[in-house]
Formats: C-alpha cells, sequence, structure tokens
C-alpha cells in the first residue's frame, strides 16, 4: 500500500532511536520547567532549581542527562557552570508539545460542557 505513495519516506534507524531517546528525556515534567526556563535565557542550577520547584542535586543530574542528549550547553565560568538551550530546534521541539498539551487541555475542557452550551472559539 505504501510503496504506491511516490513521497513516502520513512526515517532511517538512527533517527528513531535519537528522537525517542530526545522525546523519554522530555517526558519528565521538571525537565520540561528547567528547558522552558533555559529557553529565556542562560542560567545556573541554583536558579533553575528554583523555577522548577526542585533541589539543585536533581535539576544536576537532569542537566547532565539532557546536556548528554544535546538538548542543552553548558558554559564554565570559574567555579560556576550556566546552562543555555542547545539551538532553536529545542524551543520548536518544547513550543510544539506545550501548544499540544493546552489543544488537547482545551478539547478535554470542550466535551465536558453541559449538553447544549455553546464552545467558544480559541
Amino acid at each position: 500500500m505504501h510503496t504506491s505513495l511516490t513521497d513516502f519516506d520513512m526515517p532511517d534507524e538512527e533517527q528513531v532511536h535519537l528522537a525517542a531517546e530526545s522525546f523519554r528525556l522530555l517526558s519528565d515534567p521538571t525537565r520540561i520547567k528547567i528547558l522552558w526556563a533555559l529557553l529565556q535565557g542562560e542560567s545556573s542550577v541554583a536558579c533553575l532549581a528554583e523555577l522548577a520547584d526542585a533541589a539543585p542535586a536533581a535539576v544536576s543530574q537532569h542537566l547532565a542527562k539532557l546536556r548528554l542528549a544535546g538538548l542543552v550547553k553548558g558554559r564554565r565560568e570559574g567555579t560556576f557552570v550556566y546552562y543555555r538551550a542547545a539551538d532553536e530546534h529545542v524551543r520548536r521541539l518544547l513550543a510544539e508539545g506545550l501548544y499540544h498539551a493546552d489543544h488537547v487541555e482545551r478539547d478535554q475542557a470542550g466535551d465536558q460542557a453541559p449538553a447544549g452550551a455553546a464552545r467558544t472559539a480559541s
């Protein structure tokens, strides 16, 4: 069936594996908060811990995993490390995920509206 589609193209196994790993790492709410904060600008572990309402040690572990996956980068200044989102791809990936979540939430809220209630366009 798909062989009859001229524009049909599947990603290779390495692309699929790397994308799945990125999505797996983004499946943690604290990591999403950390990444969102880093998309606003460079930050330290202490500041990220406060913004994400998490312990600094936990934030450090999350950052280490995000760094290994290529989602964040660090810059050492003396004894401090300042982190930032790796690139614009991270911004788009996270923004699309949050945009989708917003629409799912709105759709679910609309499904729970009383019978006969009009849904407002968003």
